[in-house]
C-alpha cells in the first residue's frame, strides 16, 4: 500500500510539473492544441513505463534478481558437456535448449529454435479445431513471406505448406521442421560448442542474462524514440 501511494504521488508530482513546462512554453493563457495533448500523453506513458520497470517498485534489488537468475540458470559441468554429444541431447535437456536459444539470441537467429519448438507443441495436438488454428498462427508467424519471424526455406518446400494449410494435418510442418534442424545442427550447433555461453557452463560459471538487441517490443523505445525531453524537468 505504501509502495502504491508514493508511486501515484510521484507521477501527480511528474504531471503538475509538466503543467507548468507547457504554461512556460506556450503562455500560462494559452489553451493545449491537439498536439500538444498528444505529446503529453506520450511523456506520461514513457514515465509510467520507465517508474514500473525500476525494482524498488517492485520490492527487488538487485542482489535478489542474481541471486534468482543464478538458481534458475544453475546447470552442472557434468549436465553439459553431454550437450556436446549430440544435437538431439542439447535439444532434449530443458536447460540445453534454453543456452541454446540464448545463443541464437546473440546471433539474430532464434526464430529457428522457436519453429522448432512450435512445430514440436503442434504435434502434440489431438483436436481438428486445434491443429487447424495452431497451424495457421505457425504459418502466418514463421512460413509466409515477410512473416515477423520468417524461417529460411526452399521455395518447394514454402509452396507444400501453403497450399495444404486450408486442410492441414499433424505432419504439414515435418519437412519444413526437418530442413530447419539441419541448419541447426550444422551450423548453429557447431559454433554453440564453442561460444562463451556454453564454455561458461563447462566451467560452472553463472550464467548473465542474455542482452536483446533486436525485435524488442517495449514502447519505452521504440514507440516514444521521437520524443525527446529532459529528464531532468520530471524526476
Amino acid at each position: 500500500m505504501e509502495m502504491s501511494l508514493v508511486f501515484f504521488a510521484h507521477l501527480n508530482m511528474c504531471e503538475s510539473k509538466e503543467k507548468t513546462f507547457f504554461k512556460l512554453m506556450h503562455g500560462s493563457g494559452k489553451e493545449e492544441t491537439g498536439i500538444e495533448t498528444k505529446i503529453r500523453a506520450k511523456e506520461k506513458r514513457n514515465r509510467l513505463s520507465l517508474l514500473l520497470q525500476r525494482p524498488d517498485f517492485h520490492g527487488e534489488t538487485p542482489t535478489s534478481r542474481s541471486a534468482l537468475l543464478a538458481k534458475e540458470t544453475r546447470v552442472s559441468p557434468e549436465e553439459a558437456v553431454k550437450w556436446a554429444e549430440s544435437f538431439d541431447k542439447l535439444l532434449s535437456h530443458r536447460d540445453g535448449l534454453d543456452a541454446f536459444t540464448r545463443f541464437l539470441k546473440t546471433e539474430f537467429s532464434e526464430e529457428n529454435i522457436e519453429f522448432w519448438v512450435a512445430c514440436e507443441d503442434f504435434k502434440k495436438c489431438k483436436e481438428p479445431q486445434q491443429i487447424s488454428l495452431k497451424a495457421k498462427a505457425i504459418y502466418e508467424k514463421f512460413i509466409r513471406n515477410d512473416a515477423p519471424k520468417e524461417v529460411n526455406l526452399d521455395f518447394h518446400t514454402k509452396e507444400v505448406i501453403t497450399k495444404s494449410i486450408t486442410q492441414p494435418t499433424l505432419h504439414s510442418f515435418d519437412a519444413a521442421q526437418s530442413r530447419v534442424y539441419q541448419l541447426m545442427e550444422q551450423d548453429s550447433y557447431t559454433r554453440f560448442l564453442k561460444s562463451e555461453i556454453y564454455v561458461h557452463l563447462l566451467e560452472g560459471r553463472p550464467q548473465r542474462p542474455t542482452n536483446l538487441r533486436r525485435r524488442s517490443r517495449s514502447f519505452t523505445y521504440n514507440e516514444f524514440q521521437d520524443v525527446k525531453s529532459d529528464v531532468a524537468i520530471w524526476l
